[in-house]
């Protein structure tokens, strides 16, 4: 295996920053190194490689297709060597380091803050990225390598992700307390649902395409009054009454803490669930401190099933509970 020079570690670096920031000048003054040097940086490395990295216009620069596939590649290699760092200077044994872990914002209000209080309590030389997106931007940052763990609602991402399954959630249609739709029900149907307005994410998130799945199976059609890809404003919406929306349970986990409570009502002709995966880098690219968050979470996970605190949150049927450790098989 060649040896990896100084050099070519700042020549990475350098061109990452590039690529991010899309200008040599822009990048010149965050690395606080002057334009020629830098370009006469990327001039090497692309000599190295032998062919050109990066496409030059009067906009800026992008990578082209080898430059982008370096790009990918650089970044995983420079987080492997400052988590390689962080291990080495460490003197008390503990397991330190940057574990970054993306969520999608019911997730968040559901497992956010046990898992934060668990990672900080177990291990105080971790420091924890939370990134709370919509599932379709998730997807994309654990594609691109920018995150260590992530929890998605698709089994079709890259076989060089490590994927296990970690719990279905049930959906259910939220109300506000005081709507005046469906009064006196604690169940609905599809045929309910389809004739009431609705608040949902736009059709590129997993829970819009699931809950459109199931109307499509019966040649039903949605009722949208509004499309929000923010769990905050949707919630906000169904309070005032503008319509229902269609969440697992964890959407209203944080309201009450704001004064709000919701009807909440079982869709009785349907098993609308949604299954949940924890996606996480390879074995051979996850930090110790991503391998420990992920043990947390799934521990975080199996105590508020098993504890009763999660309504509607099932551990998939392939997974067996034994002294704390979740045993997980691939069945669906």
């Amino acid at each position: 295996m060649p040896v990896v020079r100084a050099m070519e570690i700042r020549q990475l670096r350098y061109f990452v920053r590039i690529v991010e920031l899309g200008s040599l000048s822009k990048a010149s003054q965050t690395l606080h190194v002057a334009q020629p040097a830098l370009s006469q940086q990327v001039a090497k490395l692309e000599d190295e490689v032998g062919k050109a990295l990066l496409i030059r216009s009067s906009r800026g620069v992008t990578p082209n297709e080898a430059g982008q596939a370096l790009y990918y590649h650089a970044r995983l290699i420079l987080r492997q060597v400052d988590q390689a760092m962080t291990i080495a200077r460490s003197d008390n044994g503990q397991i330190t380091g940057i574990a970054s872990i993306g969520l999608p914002a019911t997730t968040v209000a559901a497992i956010g803050l046990p898992l934060v209080r668990r990672v900080r309590e177990k291990y105080p030389g971790i420091s924890l990225n939370v990134v709370e997106a919509m599932s379709g931007h998730i997807d994309q940052l654990i594609r691109q390598n920018r995150l260590d763990l992530a929890v998605l609602f698709s089994r079709d991402l890259p076989s060089d992700l490590t994927r296990e399954a970690l719990m279905v959630e049930e959906l259910f249609l939220f109300l506000s307390e005081d709507s005046p739709l469906l009064p006196g029900q604690t169940e609905v149907t599809m045929n309910d649902l389809a004739d009431l307005p609705l608040i949902l994410p736009t059709s590129p998130h997993g829970l819009r395409k699931r809950i459109e799945a199931e109307f499509e199976s019966r040649a039903l059609s949605m009722t949208l009054v509004a499309e929000i890809d923010s769990l905050s404003l949707v919630m906000n919406s169904v309070n005032d009454n503008i319509g229902g929306t269609i969440k697992p349970m964890g959407a209203i986990m944080q309201e009450a803490l704001r004064g709000r409570n919701y009807r909440c009502l079982r869709v009785s002709d349907a098993q609308l669930r949604r299954s949940n995966y924890l996606y996480t880098l390879p074995a051979d690219a996850l930090s110790s401190a991503g391998t420990a968050v992920a043990s947390e979470l799934r521990i975080v996970i199996e105590e508020l099933i098993s504890n009763g605190e999660w309504d509607g949150f099932l551990p998939p049927p392939d997974i067996r509970m034994t002294g704390g450790d979740l045993l997980v098989g691939e069945v669906f």
